[in-house]
């Protein structure tokens, strides 16, 4: 209820002051614009540059995306590739003994 209160007060004298100092209010309107659009223009332009600096790394980063080596699943995929490998090497195993011992049909036509 205070702050209410407060509040009132400060917006009926906020209003008597700009009623009997209207010139000095424009006085101080017309020193502080040109400053505040000079600051706000400028942290305009700063935040212009952060954006297009971060727009740029991210495009490097996806461009060196399909380069870089994921870590995504990698134990996974890891153990996957070894299962395949070692399945191949018994197919290649098992076909090269086949090529070394000679089939019966082989052996009856000798």
């Amino acid at each position: 209820m205070t702050a209410l209160i407060g509040g009132v007060i400060a917006v009926v004298l906020g209003l008597i002051g700009i009623i009997g100092w209207w010139s000095e209010f424009i006085d101080l309107l017309q020193g502080a614009v040109p400053i505040l659009l000079l600051l706000g223009g400028a942290l305009a332009v700063y935040l212009g540059s952060e954006e297009l600096k971060d727009k740029r790394r991210a495009e490097l980063e996806a461009a060196q995306a399909p380069f870089a080596p994921s870590t995504a699943g990698g134990d996974d995929e890891v153990e996957k590739y070894k299962s395949e490998v070692a399945e191949l090497k018994a197919k290649l195993e098992a076909m090269e003994n086949s090529e070394a011992e000679p089939s019966e049909e082989e052996e009856k036509t000798e």
